[in-house]
């Protein structure tokens, strides 16, 4: 038997405790004094240091941007890291996304997967080998971010003042071990002034790293125009809806939310109404923007109409999402989410979009480029990690590449994402309504947890 097959003794407070985090909606909020993501975030990281600290652990705040919790002695520092806060609840649950339902062998609530479950279990594993009174060869460290859904600085003001552990990993992807990551580039592209003069309005999305469900249009028509939108919208693919109003219709388009890193898994709502409105209406009445979506994006999620799609046998095809758009009387602008090859480079996709956006009169601001993530699967790290999942699962841990961003790239080469979940099970809904995890799948996760801690702080 593993080591790791202590923390089942632990099964009954991890649901206790991650009920009480599911229940504070840490959705990043304004920016109040000392709490850089808004007061929600803040809370939910206070409150697990809370518990840690219950537990006799040593914790620190980091300005609120992320805290740790930490055992054992010694000059090196060794850590797991997880994060508390969570992206938009959105509409369609079949419970309480902020209550911890149970059905059956699931549990229900966002952030019960991504990420608040896998933090919980962290800190229980560390409870774990504080009790067995394991002896340390380096400090052991669960950190906790307060920033990641919105790939803001939350590492990277912690790291400022923190020591750098010697490995890492976050459970915050698949098993096997990730130790490959696409880059991540998130581009506005924007018009100061909006130009159609049929579109009055058009929103949809929530965060740019995710599939839009939802998308809105406020269309002037006449009654002829009214219907031919309607004719179109019963030839192609897509579910939508019309309001009749005094000067033309609101169009709804439904789709289907799914992480960024994977669009294939969605359905776009707003580049499939974005398409209907270019059947009826021209360019010159679209304006500049839906224009570009229409011709340089389309429905197409990997940039072959941009110019940007890039593969590389390390880490797959580029991907690209329209995950925001804003269209409004003064104002227009979308957000773009693209995950590109370990072996590209972010500049040059950058470049390309700018110079296409530019035919249409429009601007191209860079919000971010996080560079790709590459570790030999020959690490010492990788090697670890393989033993302790074989050691809980009978199984071996084949190495991965993922198009999601993780922790594990601000650690400078020294860390990967490692769980929780495992590739035969479904879709937990990590950016969808109905969040959940299987609690024995997930307790499964647990052992190998506690395992790959117990050898970071032995070995």
């Amino acid at each position: 038997m593993s080591f790791g097959s202590k923390i089942l003794n632990y099964q009954e407070d991890i649901i206790h405790d991650l009920a009480e985090l599911v229940a504070i909606p840490s959705v990043r909020g304004e920016a109040v004094e000392g709490m850089p993501f808004g007061k929600a975030p803040a809370e939910a990281l206070n409150r697990i240091l809370s518990m840690a600290e219950k537990m006799g652990f040593a914790t620190k705040n980091v300005g609120n941007y992320a805290g740790h919790a930490e055992y054992g002695e010694g000059s090196e520092v060794a850590a797991v890291v997880a994060h508390m806060d969570i992206v938009p609840a959105g509409e369609g649950w079949d419970t309480d996304p902020f209550t911890l339902t149970k059905k059956g062998n699931l549990y229900y609530g966002r952030g019960t997967a991504d990420d608040k479950g896998a933090a919980i279990v962290a800190l229980y594993c560390l409870k774990a080998l504080k009790d067995e009174n394991i002896k340390p060869k380096r400090r052991l460290r669960v950190i906790f971010g307060a920033g990641e859904e919105t790939a803001s600085d939350d590492l990277e003001m912690y790291l400022k003042s923190e020591q750098m552990p010697v490995m890492a990993f976050t459970p915050d992807s698949e098993y096997g071990i990730c130790n490959r990551e696409k880059g991540i580039l998130r581009l506005t592209v924007s018009s100061k002034q909006h130009s159609s003069a049929v579109v009055r309005e058009f929103t949809a999305g929530t965060v740019v790293n995710a599939v839009p469900a939802k998308a809105k249009a406020v269309v002037m028509c006449t009654d002829d125009v009214y219907d031919r939108i309607q004719k179109a919208a019963s030839r192609m693919e897509g579910d939508f809806s019309f309001v009749k109003t005094e000067d033309g219709t609101e169009i709804t388009s439904v789709g289907k939310a799914s992480h960024a890193m994977q669009p294939q898994e969605g359905f776009n709502a707003a580049t499939h109404l974005m398409k209907l409105l270019g059947e009826v209406f021209s360019e010159e009445e679209l304006g500049g923007l839906i224009s570009f979506v229409n011709r340089s994006i389309g429905t197409e999620l990997h940039g072959e109409s941009l110019g940007v799609s890039l593969s590389d046998k390390e880490s797959g095809l580029l991907t690209l999402n329209l995950g925001l758009a804003g269209i409004y009387d003064s104002s227009a602008s979308i957000g773009l989410d693209i995950r590109y090859p370990v072996t590209a480079k972010g500049k040059d996709i950058f470049a390309a979009i700018v110079e296409n956006a530019l035919q249409y009169g429009l601007e191209t601001t860079l919000d971010q480029d996080n560079k790709p993530l590459f570790l030999p699967e020959s690490s010492p790290l990788i090697s670890l990690l393989q033993d302790a999942f074989a050691a809980v699962t009978g199984k071996p841990a084949d190495v991965y590449a993922t198009g999601g961003g993780t922790y594990a790239r601000a650690f400078e080469g020294r860390a990967v994402a490692f769980g929780p979940f495992f590739a035969d099970e479904p879709d937990r809904c990590l950016h969808n309504t109905n969040e959940n995890i299987d609690i024995d799948r997930f307790m499964v996760h647990a052992q190998v947890c506690l395992e790959a801690m117990y050898r970071m702080l032995t070995q």
